[in-house]
């Protein structure tokens, strides 16, 4: 089972005040659901089986997520994915669900069946159950051959106008899941090679600043390189707000390597507040592109981390696995994976500290031993949302 994480796009309603507004589609046959569907997930889901849940008086969209479909058919995956589905539904106190299968017959037909079976028994109303290939999508509840007829109703989302208006309001669809994982892709090539040049040379700034820190004594020898990296990332935070952006090869690579202290990454987690979580996905999604090896983990958990704010669960999944690829036992990876497969909605994505408690915690006398890297830093001992 490899799902893609809730992405929460409720259907559509003004935001508050201050906040941008989600549009406002009426969804009321399955074109119109069709066409929203790869807006909900970020991409054009292929091979997939899509959950769509809706709740509330007016049945307003609530979330939307994915899972591959297994191939060949597999009984046991297929309970897997509908008590999956199933929980994550009732964990959201969803009343109302539809499940869209992409692709043959031979792969759809079980996981719907074991979806609906599994949903129906939880207390869901299950209001559509459709497949969709090449261009045509069939529908399981429907037995009228007037309007679906045994060789499908063809339909075309790029033109639809719901797919107009969630393009306009910013919610835009790749062509698949890898179109996505591409926009965080790291530099290859010539890029690539500039940039590990530039971490060469803020490894030894780190050195050159461990040494002095030794040489004037005192309790933490990366004490002053942990100081110029945490001034380093917020000064980075901040011109980001003001919609500036960081391109220098060794501003940026001083960024990657200053994060792989857990004071300075939880300094820079402590700062994701959400009203400013847009700068932030620019910031660390340009950081990602720039890390590689050990320095991947922490800017890719962070983007994890605002990803799940701005309901972007595709990226944010799609972050997770860049991480736990270059760190399996990256601890801050490992709990945002856990919070999106549990489908967490994004209203509960607290930090983890104040900044001025991260430093508190982070003092010699504050603190207890603990070994550097991947170890539980105190933002991961936080009260968790959930």
């Amino acid at each position: 089972m490899n799902p893609t994480s809730p992405a929460d796009h409720p259907a559509p309603h003004p935001g508050p005040a201050g906040q941008p507004s989600t549009p406002r589609v009426r969804l009321s046959s399955p074109a119109d659901i069709l066409a929203v569907v790869p807006h909900l997930l970020g991409f054009h889901p292929a091979r997939s089986l899509v959950v769509v849940g809706a709740g509330g008086p007016r049945q307003r969209i609530e979330l939307g997520f994915r899972y591959d479909l297994p191939d060949p058919p597999d009984a046991a995956v297929t309970r897997e994915i509908a008590g999956h589905a199933t929980a994550v539904l009732a964990h959201r106190k969803i009343t109302t669900a539809i499940a869209i299968g992409y692709g043959p017959g031979r792969l759809v037909t079980p996981v719907i069946d074991g979806f609906a079976a599994t949903a129906r028994r939880g207390g869901l109303e299950v209001r559509e159950l459709l497949r969709v290939q090449d261009g045509r999508y069939w529908s399981y509840l429907c037995r009228n051959p007037a309007c679906c007829p045994a060789e499908g109703v063809p339909f075309d989302i790029r033109s639809h106008p719901a797919a107009a208006v969630m393009s306009a309001a910013g919610l835009a669809a790749y062509p698949d899941r890898a179109a996505l994982a591409r926009t965080i892709a790291p530099h290859a090539g010539q890029r690539a090679r500039i940039r590990d040049e530039a971490v060469s040379r803020a490894v030894a700034r780190v050195a050159a600043l461990t040494a002095e820190a030794s040489a004037a004594g005192g309790p933490d020898p990366l004490r002053l390189a942990i100081a110029e990296g945490r001034r380093a990332v917020r000064e980075a935070i901040d011109r980001y707000r003001t919609g500036g952006q960081v391109s220098d090869a060794d501003q940026l690579a001083w960024l990657v390597v200053s994060l792989a202290q857990l004071p300075v990454r939880d300094d820079a987690w402590a700062r994701m507040v959400p009203g400013h979580r847009e700068a932030h996905l620019r910031l660390w999604s340009d950081l990602v592109r720039n890390a590689a090896g050990r320095w991947l983990p922490a800017p890719a958990a962070l983007l994890a981390f605002t990803a799940w704010q701005c309901g972007e669960g595709a990226l944010a999944s799609i972050a997770v696995e860049r991480a736990l690829d270059a760190d399996p036992g990256y601890s801050m990876a490992l709990l945002l994976g856990d919070i999106l497969d549990a489908g967490v909605p994004p209203s509960a994505a607290q930090l983890p500290m104040t900044p001025e408690e991260v430093e508190l915690s982070y003092r010699p006398a504050a603190r207890e031993p603990r070994r550097r890297g991947t170890g539980h830093p105190p933002a991961s001992q936080a009260k968790t949302p959930g």
